[in-house]
């Protein structure tokens, strides 16, 4: 048995299949993972990365920043004002909001808010 996983963005579904696992970061401050069987589970999700680990055996990885995970009946759905699967993060473009927003100083919490986005993204991109 697995789990069916859907990963959505206002702008499209990143992921909709099959999956053994997925671990992300809730806003409580912890990494859950998600195997089938789970207790029913509603959550709000930090900063960080999704995993998917599918039955095909690959892993698919996504920067979300925020959004909620629901685990209901062996599907596992992920809703995020803006996420990125790892295989279309901009490393680049990453690489320059990091250091515009580190030069804007650490005591803007506003700054240190874009630089963590963009550490987040850089780890998708390097499959961290």
């Amino acid at each position: 048995m697995s789990l069916h996983v859907e990963l959505v963005s206002p702008e499209r579904i990143l992921y909709s299949g099959e999956a053994e696992m997925v671990v992300c970061r809730t806003a409580e401050g912890g990494e859950i993972a998600f195997l089938t069987g789970h207790a029913p589970f509603l959550g709000a999700l930090d900063i960080g990365l999704v995993r998917i680990k599918t039955t095909a055996g690959t892993e698919e990885v996504a920067a979300v920043h925020g959004g909620f995970v629901e685990v209901r009946n062996n599907r596992v759905t992920i809703l995020s004002d803006v996420a990125e699967l790892a295989s279309q993060v901009d490393a680049d473009r990453a690489l320059r909001a990091k250091e515009a927003a580190l030069a804007a100083g650490a005591d803007d919490g506003e700054a240190a808010m874009a630089a963590r986005r963009a550490e987040i993204r850089l780890a998708a991109a390097a499959g961290l």
